[in-house]
């Protein structure tokens, strides 16, 4: 028998053999990357009895590696897209409700704040840097900006019952 008759038949046993160990997708590729092994380190190998136990091994081989692999990728850990529950994009009417009570509160709370406080909080509003803010409000130093926002935050807080959370009832 001639040697790619032997890989032929071969090939046939080791895609059987890998497919009843658990690897039936990867049946064919383990085949190919066994059958290439032999070609390339064991082409003065002819007889099928010796190609046979030694094909067996390699694939023995490859399949502990492609497992390692999968394990590796988190193959086996895997959560279908199907099964992942997605939040519902409409706030429901308990949010809506709490959005509603909360900006409320803030807004109240930002009324009864001082003048400063409420120019700094409608540029920080605006995207302004500290440094823009410094410059516009006319602070001697960067840290006196910080030393406001500070206070300004910490008095509505306050102003919000200490919370920014709604109070509970």
């Amino acid at each position: 028998m001639q040697r790619d008759e032997v890989l032929a038949r071969l090939r046939e046993r080791i895609v059987g053999f890998a497919a009843s160990h658990g690897s039936g997708d990867a049946a064919e590729d383990l085949a190919q990357e066994a059958l290439l092994v032999l070609h390339e380190k064991y082409a003065h190998l002819d007889r099928i009895e010796d190609l046979l136990p030694l094909s067996f091994e390699i694939v023995r081989f490859k399949m502990m590696s492609w497992r390692r692999k999968a394990a590796r990728r988190g193959e086996y850990t895997q959560v279908s897209v199907a099964d992942i529950p997605l939040p519902d994009p409409e706030p429901s009417a308990a949010d809506q409700f709490e959005r509603q009570e909360m900006l409320e509160r803030l807004t109240r709370a930002v009324g009864q704040l001082g003048g400063r406080c409420r120019q700094l909080m409608r540029l920080k509003l605006q995207g302004k840097t500290f440094a823009e803010i410094q410059r516009e409000m006319g602070a001697a130093s960067l840290n006196t900006v910080y030393t406001w926002d500070f206070r300004c935050r910490k008095n509505l807080l306050e102003l919000m019952g200490g919370d920014w959370e709604a109070p509970k009832r």
